[in-house]
């Protein structure tokens, strides 16, 4: 038996986006690796696709004194050296920097917001404008912020999002290290700014797959009447990635598998493809249904031990180089059991999914970098008799839709095919083949893709809150990942974690945690 791919056929097609109000993007943590790397080619693309207004102004803060010159140039190697700006162009980068401004000093004192204050009021002129800020920062920092922010009256509540000028404030994730940390966290920011004020971020949702997922459905009478638990069987929601922990194992070895991806990343995925569809595209009316379906997941430890799995990167090979594992990484303790891999056997009590178990999986150093969303179907109980597939116990595969999610964004749908040969009258055997139709963002709608934090910034820009987590929605979360992290960090902390190699697709554990229900994990 073989695999036939098919390609369909795409007018490329650019559709308009609509402007982002005028304001001031304040960055805090501007010489941070995220505002390096992202942030300020998401800035300059706006400016260049002409999605924001040409008086956008930039003012940078961090902690390192530096002339408004020396930013710019920061900004201009920045962007130079980035994976994600298409087309630096000089010209459009001047019309950028002339609107830059640089503030230095402690974010966790006084002074630097008096600093901040006095350098919004040149730039402002002394009119109040929009006004938005970023916090490119550690999160043991956020409460400093935060608190200076509206003691400084930087940024002050307004009774809703149509109040202008307007203040928002983007804050990155991690959003609290645990269910309490989070509560307290959300109690500081409430008190302070209204809900329509905070936007909390993770740039996984600005992907373009995970915004289509509930437009795929919703426009597509083919797929949302078969999806629930009558033609489902299961889901696989896979974010595997090649990388190691690179230098961040300070904060790793603190975080672990679960805070790092499956508490944010791999739980909105798995509440986008499980959510009922929303009566509107409204923020609100979205992210309800989002947290109904996090409150209908069934807690991870209802049977006492989690149908879950840990493992550690060992040594081992990617390509053609040899790669460290997890205890030979820098600032990692010689005997440590932070899992850098987690599957996690996910059931949804509700009457679309019960039965239907969902596979959430993320590692690091694994054989390949990919993230998607695999849709798996039931067996058609009806075959015709004489079809000839993989086994005699499986006469054809089941058919799969998989969302690409990254890095090649689209869709792929697997179905059965006759292979031709002779009249099938004629033939004991009908042999059947698995053919993929493939659907991909670049090849539709053009080369230039929107990168993710691009779409957030201008989203934010907006107020367009629906690709943001709301603050029950991110204690929703917890409440499910809470119970397995207490469970692995203090009840069960054996000596040594299962392992596997650096270049392969997790550990053996993993394989067998899906067998269990007869099923396998998608190939990488």
């Amino acid at each position: 038996m073989h695999k036939s791919s098919v390609t369909a056929n795409f007018a490329a097609v650019e559709t308009p986006r609509i402007h982002g109000d005028p304001c001031t993007v304040v960055l805090l943590g501007a010489t941070g690796d995220l505002t390096r790397k992202k942030l300020i080619g998401a800035i300059y693309d706006l400016l260049r696709k002409e999605l924001v207004a040409e008086d956008l102004s930039v003012l940078a803060v961090d902690r390192e004194p530096m002339t408004d010159d020396a930013y710019r140039e920061l900004m201009r190697q920045s962007l130079k050296s980035s994976d994600e700006v298409k087309g630096y162009d000089e010209a459009i980068f001047a019309r950028l920097a002339r609107r830059t401004r640089y503030a230095s000093g402690d974010l966790t004192a006084a002074p630097a917001y008096a600093g901040i204050a006095a350098t919004l009021a040149e730039m402002e002129g002394g009119q109040p404008q929009n006004r938005l800020f970023y916090l490119a920062v550690p999160p043991v920092i956020f409460t400093p912020i935060v608190t200076q922010l509206a003691q400084w009256r930087l940024a002050e509540r307004t009774s809703d999002d149509r109040a202008r000028p307007w203040r928002r404030l983007i804050i990155e994730k991690p959003f609290g290290h645990d269910l309490e940390s989070a509560r307290v966290l959300n109690d500081l920011v409430l008190g302070f700014f209204g809900e329509h004020q905070v936007y909390r971020i993770d740039h996984y949702l600005g992907k373009e797959t995970v915004q289509n997922i509930l437009v795929f459905r919703s426009a597509n009478a083919i797929f949302e009447p078969l999806w629930n638990q009558a033609h489902i069987a299961n889901v696989q929601i896979t974010n595997a990635e090649t990388v190691g922990i690179e230098s961040r194992g300070r904060y790793y070895e603190s975080s672990g598998v679960v805070r790092d991806m499956f508490q944010n990343h791999l739980l909105q995925l798995l509440a986008l493809t499980a959510m009922e569809l929303p009566n509107t595209f409204d923020a609100n009316d979205v992210r309800n249904e989002k947290v109904k379906v996090l409150r209908a997941v069934r807690p991870f430890l209802a049977g006492g031990k989690p149908d879950a799995v840990r493992a550690q990167y060992a040594p081992g090979t990617l390509g053609d180089k040899a790669v460290p594992g997890y205890k030979q990484e820098a600032y990692v303790a010689p005997d440590s059991i932070t899992p850098t891999y987690g599957a996690i056997r996910v059931l949804i009590d509700n009457g679309r999914w019960r039965g239907v178990p969902f596979y959430l999986r993320s590692g690091k150093r694994m054989a390949k970098r990919v993230t998607e969303i695999a849709i798996q179907f039931k067996v058609p109980p009806y075959l015709i008799c004489g079809l000839s597939g993989p086994t005699p116990d499986l006469p054809v595969e089941p058919n799969k839709l998989v969302l690409r999610v990254q890095p090649d964004d689209g869709v792929t749908l697997r179905f059965e095919a006759k292979i031709p040969g002779a009249a099938m009258a004629l033939t004991p055997e009908i042999e059947v083949s698995s053919v993929d139709m493939n659907f991909g963002y670049a090849d539709a709608f053009g080369a230039e893709t929107h990168p993710a934090y691009e779409t957030l910034l201008l989203d934010c820009m907006i107020g367009d809150a629906t690709l943001f987590t709301r603050s029950d929605e991110v204690e929703a979360g917890w409440r499910l990942t809470d119970p397995l992290l207490d469970h692995w960090e203090k009840r069960d902390r054996p000596p040594e974690l299962p392992t596997y190699a650096a270049g392969t697709a997790g550990p053996l554990e993993a394989d067998a945690l899906v067998a269990r229900d007869g099923f396998r994990w998608r190939r990488l």
